[in-house]
């Protein structure tokens, strides 16, 4: 009996634990470094420089200069920040549920580009192709928004917010705490997603989730191995689909077509859930922070696919950030 305990639960149990923690300090290495030179730059007033080269691509949005800073703050360090600065910044500014939308896709699109860019490019997915997709695809998908609010007369009523977050403490003291906290919660939703993804592959879940999925991957130009990152992506996050996709590209699983698509296509369209409900919070439609994200993520990395240099299984080796995951690939491949 003590010997089956080992042999079935004990070992595997501590083998789970390691790759678990192997994956997290992987990603310690990046995002810790991130979060710092982030904080640094934020103190030397880089936001509202930010903000300052932001400001002139606000107009052919429909938004006011000023909500630049708003969208600025979310791509330096998340939309939590970005919220609290909207609420200041819109307090004595009048703005339609239209606007707030097309502001809402901004932030759902382009946040905490530092930290989930360097994941992402440790992950293969080199800088501009992540600047070009999240900044880019960002303002693309608001003017869109706009276009078709504005030609369809909706959502020009009054915007309200729902909730109003109250202010946080300031102090460096402050933020290294919640910052520390955050970092050790990434381990447990890692542990647990990776517990999770071996109990569906034994429950034979896993191919049941494949199946289900293999049209919309096969739309991507996604293989199936990159099911179940995608879904994660999708509901929690990025930085927990990238963490988890590290470890299947380290094993051959995926190609790195795989990866530069799916990295892709969560930078477009990643934490559906928490995401979406926080900007609800600024009275912003579902319609633009839910559906026409999820379409236009779709469309975009179809077409993304499908582009010469994306065909070919073997892509050429400036598309790589990251030579661990085209050297794992090669050995995999030999």
């Amino acid at each position: 009996m003590a010997d089956y305990l080992r042999e079935r639960i004990m070992w595997p149990a501590m083998r789970l634990g390691r790759e678990a923690w192997a994956v997290y300090l992987t990603l310690l290495k990046v995002m810790v470094p991130a979060l710092l030179v982030v904080k640094a730059l934020e103190m030397l007033g880089m936001t509202e420089l930010l903000g300052q080269w932001l400001s002139p691509l606000m107009t052919p949005l429909g938004l006011p200069e000023p909500l630049s800073v708003v969208w600025a703050a979310t791509l330096m360090t998340n939309i939590y920040t970005g919220l609290v600065i909207f609420f200041d910044v819109t307090r004595e500014t009048p703005l339609t549920v239209a606007q707030v939308t097309v502001l809402g896709a901004l932030m759902a699109v382009g946040h905490s580009l530092p930290v989930e860019g360097a994941v992402a490019r440790l992950a293969g997915v080199p800088w501009w192709l992540t600047v070009l997709l999240r900044v880019g695809g960002a303002w693309l998908l608001g003017w869109l928004l706009h276009l078709s609010y504005s030609l369809g007369g909706w959502f020009q009523h009054a915007n309200h917010v729902v909730w109003e977050p109250s202010a946080q403490e300031a102090t460096l003291v402050a933020w290294l705490q919640g910052q520390a906290v955050t970092l050790a919660t990434i381990f447990v939703v890692i542990l647990a997603l990776m517990t999770l993804l071996k109990l569906l592959h034994w429950l034979g879940v896993e191919r049941l989730i494949h199946k289900l999925l293999y049209p919309l991957l096969r739309l991507l130009g996604i293989g199936p191995a990159g099911a179940n990152i995608t879904v994660i992506g999708m509901t929690l996050g990025l930085t927990f689909g990238a963490g988890l996709l590290l470890r299947e590209a380290h094993s051959g699983r995926l190609t790195p077509r795989d990866i530069v698509l799916t990295l892709c296509f969560l930078g477009l369209c990643h934490s559906l859930i928490e995401d979406t409900l926080l900007i609800l919070l600024m009275g912003a439609d579902l319609s633009g922070l839910l559906w026409a994200r999820l379409g236009f993520a779709l469309a975009v990395i179809a077409l993304l696919a499908r582009l010469p240099w994306l065909r070919r299984a073997q892509m050429p080796a400036w598309m790589f950030a990251s030579r661990a995951v085209t050297g794992s690939h090669s050995r995999s491949e030999g």
